[in-house]
């Protein structure tokens, strides 16, 4: 609607001033459109896309699934690092960070579309390498797929034969969790909650489940997770990010160098399942108590694919807040993942099964160690192992679980 100006004389001016204003606005819009376009903040489709009044994370609407609605939420700081979350499988689906030259680059293996998180294969498969999902109700290896709490036996799915692996064939990264954007004094941040019935997947006790993730304006993404139940229950969550500091599709992780807070690690046998007995480190190829590149000794490994795929104790029982578990450094782009955690141990794994099947964001293969996954945890087969620190949660407590993944750059 225009307004009329009462001033006869000043008409030719005001025009002229509203048709410059004009000009400029336009030119301003299109400097603005043309800069969204390069910025991995935001969608491709801007009328989709929904932001929060509290908390300033988009949301945007990205697919269906079991009749229920799946959204891509994404989170940015001050420095420019971004974040992209789904609701499907509480997953982390991209993660940009600037290299030592402060150029962005996506460091998380993972898929740009639903469809594809859906049917990464090819042949209806769903995300089989489990890139950034959160995992449950128990992460890891169960032996035999049995467990006994106060003398019954409980029988969960042998999904990694003859283990039971990753909450099952059905578990907690398969499912839509309720989610929503959060105020947070330290960051944008997005929870995800899912409640898990009783015999899910063979386990006892109805789980209230809950992950909040923080991305701060320190560059850390912060995962906090916590349950609870009415049954007697082991549970064990992670987040099981595919890191590649180089940037995603951009060849193999060997070249990284590692350096672990662990001494001590858990032996295995051929399936993956701990022996009991907790060894040091010391004289094998596991010692990452010193900062080693990753390719340097891993051809001294046995067993097929071969690799990392190793539980390390960091300490004996649980932490209230976060300490150092793990530091990478990748040298090309000069960027550095710390881990923190508040668990006993962590998994480190190599991407040894990965085998060029399955094709990325940047349209090029994963082939075998394209990334690495650096996930604190219980230990594995903890429900069958007396001695280690126990799994499991009791009605009326309440599990609590805090990762931070932190990035910086050596120049």
């Amino acid at each position: 609607m225009k307004t009329r100006c009462l001033h006869i004389g000043g008409l030719a001016l005001i025009v002229a001033s509203s048709l410059l204003l004009g000009c400029t606005k336009s030119a301003e819009n299109k400097a603005e459109q043309a800069k969204k376009t390069d910025d991995p903040a935001k969608t491709e489709e801007p009328s989709e896309t929904a932001t929060t009044e509290e908390s300033n994370v988009h949301k945007q609407p990205w697919g269906e699934t079991d009749g229920k609605e799946v959204f891509l939420y994404t989170l940015t700081n001050r420095d420019g690092a971004v974040v992209k979350l789904t609701n499907w499988g509480a997953i982390v689906t991209e993660v940009h960070v600037k290299d030592k030259n402060g150029d962005l680059a996506d460091v998380a293996l993972g898929y740009d579309l639903f469809d594809r998180w859906m049917d990464s294969d090819g042949q209806g498969k769903s995300n089989p390498s489990y890139f950034g999902c959160i995992v449950g109700r128990y992460c890891n290896r169960i032996a035999n797929g049995k467990f006994e709490i106060d003398g019954t036996e409980y029988a969960l799915a042998k999904n990694n034969d003859p283990s039971h692996l990753h909450g099952g064939n059905n578990g907690w990264d398969k499912h839509v969790w309720d989610s929503e954007p959060v105020s947070s004094d330290n960051g944008q941040a997005v929870r995800f909650r899912l409640t898990s019935p009783d015999l899910d997947e063979g386990y006892p006790g109805e789980v209230k489940a809950e992950v909040v993730y923080t991305l701060t304006d320190d560059n850390e993404l912060k995962i906090e997770m916590s349950a609870t139940t009415n049954k007697i229950t082991p549970v064990n969550m992670t987040n099981h990010t595919y890191f590649n500091l180089a940037g995603e599709g951009s060849g193999t992780i060997l070249d990284h160098n590692l350096k672990l807070e662990a001494d001590r690690f858990t032996e295995f046998n051929e399936n993956g399942i701990p022996t009991g007995e907790i060894k040091s480190v010391t004289g094998t190829p596991l010692d990452f108590t010193k900062e080693t590149r990753i390719g340097d000794r891993i051809e001294e490994l046995k067993g097929d694919p071969g690799g990392y795929d190793q539980n390390y104790v960091l300490r004996d029982e649980k932490v209230a807040e976060p300490k150092l578990a793990a530091m990478v450094y990748e040298p090309s782009s000069g960027r550095v993942l710390e881990v923190y955690t508040t668990e006993v141990g962590i998994q480190f794994y190599s991407g040894n099964y990965l085998d060029g099947t399955l094709t990325g964001k940047s349209d090029k293969s994963y082939d075998k160690h394209f990334g690495f996954c650096i996930e604190p945890q219980f230990h594995p087969d903890s429900p069958n192992q007396a001695d280690f620190p126990s799994s499991l949660l009791k009605p009326g407590d309440k599990y609590q679980h805090t990762t931070i993944f932190k990035f910086s750059v050596r120049k």
